[in-house]
């Protein structure tokens, strides 16, 4: 039997307002560009991904829309506008995948492999049982997945992952250090840093890094 495959919705604030903890994580980097290329590294390995039949990213930043686009994802308007789980439920509401996963937008060492890895996992799991991975700390949710007929319901925010499992959501346990290390802070992105970071957010890193002077 083939396996199915996924729509992934990606939901990204306006860049002037996301990822408020790492401002000033790079010195001359402005802050939007950064929360631009994790953004994007996050979406590039979700377009790589084979399981992956679509990606949908709702936002109201052109920027992002832009960027979405150019990358081959479909874009949808933050027509809610009433945060990340909002969002998130109008993602999956438009797509005619059966399953859906939501996944957060800060993701930029992500591995496609390892992604397809968790959805495999969620697919083989519990008939009609949404599933979640929590972040490396362990608090957070980095993805959240439904099967056809079940839906997302997600419960992104503080200690998300209780919310989550307290909703009847089940965790998912893989060796996934990409998937798991999201970035909220300038010691997140120097984790994400040692797993290797996308493109985007790499080079932006290297721009932000203090010149050697000669010894």
């Amino acid at each position: 039997m083939s396996q199915p495959r996924w729509a992934v919705v990606v939901p990204v604030k306006h860049l002037a307002a996301a990822k408020s903890r790492l401002r000033g994580a790079l010195p001359g980097v402005p802050h939007e560009d950064l929360a631009l290329a994790l953004a994007a590294d996050t979406l590039r390995a979700v377009l790589a991904c084979p399981a992956v039949a679509e990606a949908l990213v709702v936002t109201d930043d052109a920027r992002v829309a832009d960027a979405a686009r150019a990358a081959g994802a479909r874009v949808l308007p933050d027509e809610p506008a009433a945060g990340l789980n909002a969002a998130f439920r109008h993602g999956a509401a438009a797509t005619t995948v059966g399953w859906v996963a939501g996944l957060t937008a800060d993701l930029p060492a992500l591995r496609p492999a390892e992604l397809a890895g968790a959805l495999l996992a969620a697919r083989n799991g519990r008939p009609a049982v949404r599933r979640f991975v929590p972040d490396a700390p362990g608090s957070g949710t980095v993805l959240l997945t439904a099967p056809p007929g079940v839906a997302l319901d997600p419960r992104f925010g503080v200690d998300s992952a209780v919310a989550h499992e307290a909703s009847g959501a089940l965790p998912l346990t893989g060796d996934w250090p990409s998937l798991r290390r999201d970035v909220d802070t300038a010691a997140d992105l120097t984790a994400a840093a040692r797993l290797g970071l996308g493109p985007r957010t790499a080079a932006l890193v290297t721009a932000g890094r203090p010149a050697r002077t000669a010894g």
